[in-house]
Order: C-alpha cells, then sequence, then structure tokens
C-alpha cells in the first residue's frame, strides 16, 4: 500500500486506485489546494479494508469503475457526503443506496479520443503482428512467420456507433477500409446518416468483417452481447479488438474461439476483473493485451479529474451540479 496526503482543509478527500501515482502530477489537481487529500496507489476489494480507509472521507472521487461502491460499504461510510465520479460511468456505484443515505453522486465527462486512438494502436499491432515481431527481432531472429497483412480494401466492423465508434470508423476509411455497423437503431440510423455500411443482421456482421471492434456500454441489456456463435462466424483471418468492457462477450467464449482458430487474433484492454495478473489470454500467442490503458493518458486524466474537482468545490460552495441523484439534496433538506 502506498498512501500520501496533502494538507489539512475543510474537505477529507479519498481518491483510490491511482495504479500510476499519477493524479497528483496533473495541473487538474491543484484545484483541491487547502483540502485534506488521501491517494491510494494500491487497490483492495476486501470491503473491511475499504472502509477502514475510506472512513474519514467526506469525498470520494474514484477513478472510473476500480472500485465497487454498494450498499455494504456505504454504511460503514456514515461521514460520507459526496462522490464525485471520473467520467460518466456509475454501474459500480448503488446509486440509489446513495440517496437514501444522504450521499450525492456526481458524474463528469471524459474523451472519446483516448479509446479510439489505442483501438487503432492495437489494430494495427495486431494485424502486422507487431508484438511477435518485435519480440523475435530483438531475440535476434529477423522477420519470422506470421507476416502480417495491409488494411486497406478490408472491412472494418463497428459493433456500436456512438462516440468513440464513429472516431474508429473515421479511422478506417481514412486507411481505405469498408466500414460495416452493427448495432441497435439509434447506432445504424447514425451510421447510415454519415454513410457507411449497415449490416443486413448480426450474423453476417460478424462473416464479413476481417476486424471487428466493440464499442458498446455494458449494461443489462449488452452484457454478454457477443456469444460463441457470433465469434464462430468470424473469419479465421480476422482479429476482434476490444477496448470497451470484457463482459459484452460471452464468459470464457473467447479464449476458448481463440485456441478454435475464430477470430484468428484478438487484441483487449479490458477483463472481467481488474487487475488481474493471469488472465487466461494472456497465454496465448495470437493475443495483445493491454491493462486497460484507454482512457489513460494525460489529456484524459485532465479533462476526467478536472471535471471531477470542479464538480466537488461546486458542491463545496452550496451549488451542486451534475448529479444523477438530485432527489438527495430535498432528503437532506428534510432532514436537515
Amino acid at each position: 500500500m502506498s498512501e500520501k496526503n496533502a494538507t489539512r482543509s475543510s474537505l477529507t478527500i479519498v481518491i483510490p486506485d491511482d495504479y500510476q501515482d499519477a493524479v497528483r502530477e496533473l495541473q487538474a489537481f491543484k484545484k483541491l489546494e487547502g483540502h485534506e487529500v488521501t491517494v491510494f496507489t494500491d487497490t483492495v476489494k476486501d470491503i473491511g479494508a475499504l472502509a477502514q480507509r475510506f472512513a474519514h472521507a467526506q469525498v470520494l472521487v474514484p477513478i472510473r469503475e476500480r472500485t465497487a461502491i454498494g450498499d455494504d460499504l456505504l454504511t460503514r461510510l456514515p461521514g460520507l457526503k459526496l462522490i464525485s465520479q471520473t467520467g460518466k460511468g456509475v454501474t459500480h456505484i448503488d446509486v440509489a443506496a446513495c440517496t437514501r443515505r444522504g450521499i450525492a453522486v456526481a458524474t463528469g465527462s471524459g474523451s472519446s479520443h483516448a479509446p479510439a486512438e489505442l483501438t487503432w494502436a492495437l489494430l494495427l499491432a495486431a494485424v502486422r503482428a507487431l508484438p511477435r515481431q518485435i519480440a523475435s527481432a530483438k531475440a535476434g531472429n529477423w522477420q519470422t512467420a506470421p507476416i502480417g497483412t495491409s488494411l486497406n480494401g478490408r472491412t472494418l466492423g463497428i459493433y456500436g456507433y456512438g462516440g468513440i465508434g464513429k472516431i474508429v470508423a473515421g479511422y478506417g476509411k481514412a486507411f481505405g477500409m469498408r466500414v460495416l455497423v452493427w448495432g441497435r437503431e439509434g447506432s445504424v440510423s447514425r451510421a447510415r446518416q454519415d454513410g457507411y455500411d449497415v449490416a443486413t443482421n448480426k450474423r453476417a456482421f460478424f462473416e464479413q468483417s476481417d476486424v471487428v471492434s466493440l464499442h458498446l456500454k455494458l449494461s443489462a441489456d449488452t452484457n454478454g452481447i457477443v456469444t460463441a456463435t457470433d465469434l464462430a462466424c468470424m473469419k479465421p483471418t480476422s482479429v476482434l479488438i476490444n477496448t470497451s468492457r470484457a463482459d459484452l462477450i460471452e464468459r470464457d467464449a473467447l479464449v476458448t474461439a481463440l485456441r478454435a482458430g475464430r477470430p484468428g487474433y484478438v487484441a483487449v484492454d479490458a477483463y472481467e476483473e481488474e487487475p488481474t495478473r493471469d488472465h487466461p489470454l494472456f497465454h496465448l500467442d495470437n493475443a495483445i493485451c493491454t491493462p486497460h490503458l484507454g482512457y489513460v493518458e494525460k489529456d484524459s486524466y485532465e479533462i476526467l479529474f478536472g471535471h471531477a474537482f470542479d464538480n466537488l468545490l461546486a458542491f463545496e460552495a452550496g451549488h451542486p451540479v451534475n448529479l444523477v441523484n438530485p432527489d438527495v439534496l430535498g432528503a437532506e433538506k428534510a432532514r436537515s
């Protein structure tokens, strides 16, 4: 465990899970001058350990969904007033429990460009077999198998045409790829308006795509939406890229599909449990695995934490903004 404190002040703030000890180096961190801030640079999952770390917190600033905040934890944090979330997602927070306990939950926003850029980096690394070629060259072996492929003229399948999916589609177009979209009605409608092809059905989408890139939000409806049957429809030469959420894919289906050779290659940035140190994908030659870096870069952090800290300061000033549970304000007045 590593723990670092700044000066004492009117609010006691805890920032957990800062794996790289990066938050204190941000320009945005200066917004918290005069407050008591504790930053934890490791992760614990045990509820008792979390309750001990957060015991004196008036404000929590979670880094995305790295720590689950449920009622069993909240009941041990009587002094907590605000959860100022980095980004928009709150699937890891029991918002109803927060409201019952008078805890406000505020959200901000992030950058779609950072995860889109990582998606493209992983795609290029996969189709040109870069990790294996680099490792071979460093070992003294020149141009070993397998040989890579070009993207020009091939089909890029975008599953989920939202903010990130749209940017990735633009990259595909710039590289001379045919862009094929699948998803809900909103996705396919936006894709058609932007001039992209839409698959006739889900099976055709997976059969026709040389690269499939997932850009869906995780919800009850999308959990496991990519099935073993979908993966079995992919070409043995195809690549699947997942920089969104691991749980979009049916549990254990991806490892089984890779071993069966459909798709032929994957590049993933998200896992069912994180941090993870011994995921089965780490042991497969046809998998590139990055440690959830999609939003983890300096510019994105400045945006994520800048918004979270602004929301925190507005709450402190008595003018809370961007609350996902505004009813908590009325409940707090009723109790006072």
